[in-house]
């Protein structure tokens, strides 16, 4: 999916140039040069024109959006208009989500400010088109998505061909003229506006009058085990009490394997109403109804929903709702709306943004903000933050890298959305402010002034003293997956630790793997198996070569303190945690605790994420609180009456480090040295002790593999066992009329009656239960996995004829 390593100075071939798109050329250009060079767009074919996924670089978008929303993705056009650094951190997002084109738009130039915003560009570009400059750099990022420029004027005309749009650096006529061209194409083309002025940002959303939801949450339905249903109306559902139900009044639900009330299993969905933490009422009307017995599922129905956007014509007027991130702040948002169109209003007044810490500038602009407060209705404000408004003002021209990273993950969240159907989008106005950054000394005009550096943009905002302060500053990052990745990029545009005394230390054990790619964008697929730090920091230092980095790869735990020693650890200013594990996460605390450091501490899991600024002496720390236990389930009913896919999972995890880890770890430790092994297990002569050596025979004996064809007759037996011969030996054990000492029946709810699976070789997850079982067996003794064994089809027959030859 990404481009292979080149030699230095090496260019292009014939077929590679013809897969990439040119400046100034259509993505349906584009795309058609591609597939006659014999590439697929949008990432590989499987020979009928449907995209296919490589699992190894997209794994975790796949757990997260489903295969249905990917090919979606694989199949969008969208255009970036604005390369100033929030359309580059869109832009990259895109890449990494795997679109099928991403189209760059700019008519302005790079100059000096850019480079503390946007990572794509260097010295080197100054002077040249903005989205042209960006072209090649974001090309590496994803090969499989085609990459142009457009560096003219955007017309209506040029829209059309997408299929979301969004805007970093627009006027508000020409968004209000391209917003009601989009709402009016059909289909509709999802429009975003978007902008970040200092620490100030918004985010417009048209995703057209009816755009339709297909999920919601992207979460699995809903489940619960009914304990009982009464005969009435409204009928009342009482579920097992080992968990809450997640269920809410208004949603919709079905029951299955209900026995007794069979007219409930009909497949029909029903509203809940009344829910409580362990049962519900349906508006159902159950008095003529049989008598509920036992048994049955009630599984929550998700429906798509449509939502009816407004156009950015009507918002400006009505903004409706706004999107709240902080609810001490809720009376802001209002203002920010009354700031960002003053902002319009100056720029086409004056042709410029208000210069920072110019006080006549500063008050024209609250001036304008007044204004358009007193024509506004039903927003009118009483009163107006004039301090807010000088610092928006004052800051408006920058587009600082933090804001334009937080911005560009936002959006390109939206735009995966709009591609996809996937998740609730935004509706419609978001605003944010982040004026606690400011330092809280009162800053000086003159402090604000460009030095004609590439840090002018942060200086207009926080001065050149905190500017030095940063530069030298000495900074300790533990971890460089994703969020280290982008912690590395963030402070080498800020110019952090990029003075004479300034360092950044980086570490992290684990290399470089293929499945990394789609999100850790400082590495490329010649990187696999290099270590992560310092390919980190190598690529961190192309962005700013001033950064002073040490890469390590050592991990953060008590066996390397004498690598973070006491003088290490005295010397830093702040540690950043970019951990996925809670016992890292627990000492990296610990250690911040001790010598008394800042921390910034934070963790993603899919679209959802955390962080958590943790200040000596004024905040809590990390560990100070910590998540109740999750809730064990007994053993007993993980092997033999599991009800929830948790416990199904439970029960292959220990079978899987039962037969592939303990078993020949046991069995290395008797090969090893037989008689010692020996004379141990005499000595604890339990019945644990007995059991390893009896796996440790059968391994060596009566379950031996000496070639692949072995591994999966293996494999099917295990099958066997596993979901046949131990159901029915269960189910001999506890029939299904079976019932317990009081005279209720043994299986009521949560235990579920199981049913033994016939094993069939044209059921896909049959053939895959049996390829993965023999390929890890394989691996287990090192038997070399013939080519054949990976298509299911080989395998299926092999299984018909160790049938046919009753080895089972």
């Amino acid at each position: 999916m990404l481009p292979t390593k080149r030699a230095d100075g090496a260019e292009d071939s014939g077929d590679a140039a013809a897969k990439k798109a040119r400046v100034g050329e259509s993505p349906a250009e584009a795309g058609s040069e591609a597939m006659v060079a014999g590439e697929p767009v949008g990432g590989g074919s499987n020979g009928n024109g449907v995209a296919e996924i490589d699992e190894d670089l997209h794994s975790r978008q796949l757990a997260v959006y489903g295969r249905e929303t990917m090919r979606l993705l694989f199949a969008s056009n969208v255009l970036v208009s604005g390369l100033n650094g929030l359309g580059a951190e869109t832009a990259k997002n895109l890449a990494l989500a795997g679109v099928k084109s991403v189209t760059l738009h700019d008519v302005e130039n790079v100059d000096m400010w850019d480079l503390s915003g946007n990572f794509f560009l260097s010295e080197d570009d100054i002077g040249k088109n903005r989205a042209a400059a960006c072209v090649e750099k974001l090309q590496e990022l994803n090969n499989a998505v085609l990459v142009s420029a457009l560096t003219e004027e955007l017309t209506t005309e040029h829209l059309s061909k997408f299929q979301a749009v969004v805007f970093t650096n627009l006027s508000l006529d020409k968004a209000v003229e391209f917003n009601d061209y989009c709402r009016s194409h059909q289909p509709p083309i999802p429009f975003i506006k978007t902008e970040v002025c200092g620490l100030f940002g918004s985010v417009f959303c048209d995703f057209g009058p009816e755009f339709t939801v297909l999920d919601v949450d992207g979460e699995d339905p809903h489940t619960g085990i009914i304990a009982s249903i009464s005969n009435d109306n409204p009928a009342m559902v009482s579920c097992v009490d080992d968990e809450r139900l997640e269920f809410q009044d208004g949603d919709l639900v079905v029951f299955s394997e209900v026995s007794g009330m069979t007219e409930l299993n009909d497949g029909k969905p029903r509203k809940i109403v009344d829910a409580r933490p362990f049962s519900f009422c349906i508006e159902e009307d159950t008095r003529n109804f049989g008598i509920y017995a036992k048994g049955g599922i009630v599984t929550q129905v998700k429906e798509p929903m449509i939502l009816e956007f407004k156009s950015l014509r009507e918002c400006i007027k009505e903004p409706g709702n706004f999107l709240l991130s902080d609810f001490s702040k809720y009376q802001r948002p209002p203002l920010l709306h009354f700031a960002f169109l003053a902002l319009d209003n100056y720029r086409q007044k004056f042709g410029r943004f208000p210069v920072a810490g110019c006080d006549q500038d500063a008050r024209k602009f609250v001036e304008f903000t007044a204004s358009i407060n007193e024509a506004a209705i039903d927003y009118k404000m009483d009163e107006l933050d004039e301090k807010l408004l000088q610092h928006f003002a004052s800051g408006s021209r920058a587009v600082l890298n933090p804001m334009a990273a937080m911005f560009g993950g936002i959006v390109g969240q939206e735009l995966v959305k709009a591609c996809s159907g996937k998740f609730h989008p935004q509706y419609q106005f978001f605003y944010f402010d982040s004026l606690e950054s400011l330092p809280t000394y009162a800053l000086d005009p003159k402090d604000l002034k460009p030095l004609n550096s590439r840090y002018d943009a942060q200086i207009s905002v926080f001065g050149s003293k905190l500017q030095k302060k940063m530069r030298d500053s000495n900074i300790f990052v533990v971890g460089s997956g994703a969020l280290g990745c982008e912690f590395l990029k963030n402070f080498a545009l800020m110019g952090v630790s990029c003075g004479r005394k300034g360092k950044l230390t980086i570490t992290d054990d684990d290399v470089i793997e293929k499945s990394n790619l789609s999100r850790q964008f400082l590495f490329r697929d010649w990187n696999i198996g290099q270590a992560k730090s310092t390919v980190a920091a190598t690529a961190a230092s192309a962005i700013n070569s001033c950064l002073h980095i040490d890469a390590l790869q050592n991990r953060a735990c008590p066996e390397t303190e004498h690598v973070f020693n006491d003088a290490f650890w005295e010397g830093l200013d702040a540690v950043i945690n970019a951990l996925d594990n809670v016992n890292a996460r627990m000492y990296m605390d610990m250690r911040c605790l001790y010598f008394q450091k800042p921390l910034l501490e934070s963790g993603t899991l899919g679209p959802k994420c955390n962080t958590q600024m943790v200040i000596p002496h004024l905040t809590e720390n990390y560990g100070a609180s910590r998540d109740p236990p999750e809730k064990q389930a007994p053993m007993c009913t993980v092997h033999s009456f599991p009800h929830n896919i948790d416990h199904c999972l439970t029960w292959a995890r220990s079978e899987f480090e039962g037969l592939l880890e303990k078993t020949p770890n046991e069995v290395n430790s008797f090969m090893s040295n037989p008689a010692e092994y020996a004379a141990a297990m005499r000595k604890a002569g339990d019945a644990q002790a007995r059991e390893l050596l009896e796996r440790v025979r059968e391994c060596l004996d009566k379950e031996r593999c000496d070639k692949f064809e072995d591994c999966i007759a293996w494999a099917r037996l295990k099958f066997e066992d596993y979901f046949s011969n131990r159901v029915k030996q269960l189910t001999f054990t506890f029939p299904e009329d079976a019932a317990t000492s009081t005279g209720a029946p043994f299986w009521s709810a949560p235990k579920r009656f199981p049913r033994p699976v016939q094993f069939s070789a044209v059921d896909s997850s049959h053939i895959q239960f049996i390829l993965s079982a023999s390929i890890l067996r394989a691996v287990s003794f090192g038997i070399p996995i013939p080519d054949w064994a990976k298509n299911t089809g080989n395998l299926a027959d092999i299984l018909t004829m160790l049938l046919l030859s009753k080895t089972f």
